[in-house]
């Protein structure tokens, strides 16, 4: 059970009250230039460009993204309409997000993290556990936030062991709670 963002299909931008999928962050400004560094959630980190036009979280600005080349972990790339090192600078932290609808399916047993948000949680006897909060990970692997019932959060690792069964088109997965 993996997030794969693999090769989009190239879209126009979002439609009102389309799902959009955060690809990346706007990490700050590099060099003078108006350049910024960018962070990609994508499986291959540059096929974020792909997935350009790019949109902000609330879908005002729109981002074609071209990559110039890598520094470090972060990707270096011009902004259409960002010319200086302030403008760029002024993006720090802006999510960069793509249409969902322009991801291929994943392949058995794969899973974007986007479409797991929201499906119901019940254990293996039936029994509601709340619904997917986040799909988080900190370095050891994806764990699922659980909003339980009761208001609290759950973390489940996100492993067969523990999430035996994801049945994305009935809106539910199923949790092993003796291996939460």
């Amino acid at each position: 059970m993996s997030r794969r963002n693999r090769e989009p299909r190239r879209g126009s931008n979002p439609a009102p009250g389309e799902q959009l999928v955060r690809v990346g962050s706007i990490s700050g400004p590099f060099g003078t230039g108006g350049e910024a560094r960018i962070i990609s959630y994508c499986e291959r980190p540059e096929a974020i460009a792909e997935y350009s036009p790019l949109v902000s979280a609330e879908g005002r600005r729109t981002f074609h993204l071209e990559i110039t080349r890598k520094s470090g972990k972060a990707l270096i790339a011009r902004l259409d309409g960002v010319d200086t090192r302030e403008q760029a600078a002024a993006l720090t932290g802006t999510g960069l997000f793509a249409r969902r609808v322009s991801f291929p399916e994943p392949e058995e047993d794969e899973f974007y993290h986007a479409d797991l948000i929201g499906l119901e949680v019940r254990d293996e006897g039936g029994k509601q556990v709340g619904s997917v909060a986040d799909v988080l990970n900190h370095g050891a692997g994806d764990l699922i936030e659980v909003s339980t019932v009761g208001g609290d959060s759950l973390l489940v690792p996100f492993t067969r062991q523990a999430v035996p069964e994801i049945l994305v088109g009935k809106g539910l997965i199923i949790i092993d709670r003796n291996r939460c």
